[in-house]
């Protein structure tokens, strides 16, 4: 079995939930109860999916083994991302990015309208049948502390994937937040205003935006796509107060699509 096949495997059930609507700024928008099934044929060489929205036409698809692709990439734990290949200018630009806990779901979908700027956010959380949790929505505070966690890599290339050891630490200070990641031999340091439920990096080349959202949800954007910079967009996801996933798209400097990384992290007790 590929790993992409069992990453989809994981997805199987019937997932009730909602698309949810969010503007730039990530303010809640229209709320429409969805329900998505994906089933596994006898042969157990077939997945077929269905969605389902309120005053919507059905949509159906099929996957055959061994998987969708590597242009969507699956991870083992039924994590994935699918998304514009290359962004250029003029040209819409966007991601889905899922991620998966148990019998909860969580996925965004972030577009840019003329490739350069946030235009929406669609946000849709989802439980597998009898299953009703759902995270409280993401505050700025719900991120501070030390976080231990493992990143998995995947390459557009097909190159074999990268598993890093991660260590992350936010703190907080009045209005601003810092954060030092240390991953390999590298440490990345970052400074952000907070405004609101958001935070602003104004630091090096690309300045970015990370966004508070309902269900525990975050969203970090690029402020305006700028031409000939790598840059990344990233979902992440407060399962439970001190379990956060994150999803990372990377594209390089003339706007193809690198890689894309999962991270899972544990805040350590002592931040508890």
């Amino acid at each position: 079995m590929t790993p992409q096949w069992q990453g989809l495997l994981q997805n199987l059930g019937i997932w009730h939930g909602s698309f949810t609507q969010l503007s730039p700024q990530g303010v809640q928008g229209q709320d429409t109860p969805s329900q998505v099934t994906l089933r596994l044929s006898e042969d157990e060489k077939t997945v077929f999916f269905s969605l389902q929205r309120e005053a919507s036409p059905e949509i159906t698809l099929q996957f055959n083994y061994p998987g969708p692709g590597l242009q969507v990439p699956f991870f083992e734990n039924g994590c994935f991302s699918q998304g514009s290949l290359q962004h250029a200018p003029y040209t819409q630009f966007g991601a889905e990015f899922a991620l998966i806990e148990g019998d909860r779901r969580l996925r965004l979908v972030q577009l840019f309208a003329q490739g350069t700027a946030l235009t929406s956010l669609t946000l849709i959380r989802e439980n597998r049948a009898g299953n009703l949790v759902q995270s409280p929505p993401l505050t700025v505070d719900a991120l501070v502390g030390t976080w231990e966690g493992e990143a998995i890599t995947l390459y557009a290339d097909y190159r074999s994937p990268d598993v890093t050891p991660t260590h992350l630490k936010v703190e907080r200070e009045g209005d601003r937040l810092t954060q030092t990641l240390q991953f390999d031999s590298h440490t990345i340091q970052s400074s952000a205003q907070i405004k609101g439920n958001s935070l602003h990096f104004n630091e090096g080349a690309q300045s970015m935006q990370l966004l508070c959202l309902p269900g525990g949800a975050s969203a970090l954007i690029p402020q305006q796509i700028a031409p000939r910079t790598p840059f990344v967009i990233e979902t992440g996801w407060l399962v439970e107060p001190n379990l956060r996933k994150r999803i990372v798209r990377n594209y390089g400097d003339r706007g193809e699509w690198v890689s894309i990384t999962l991270v899972t992290e544990c805040r350590s007790a002592s931040n508890t």
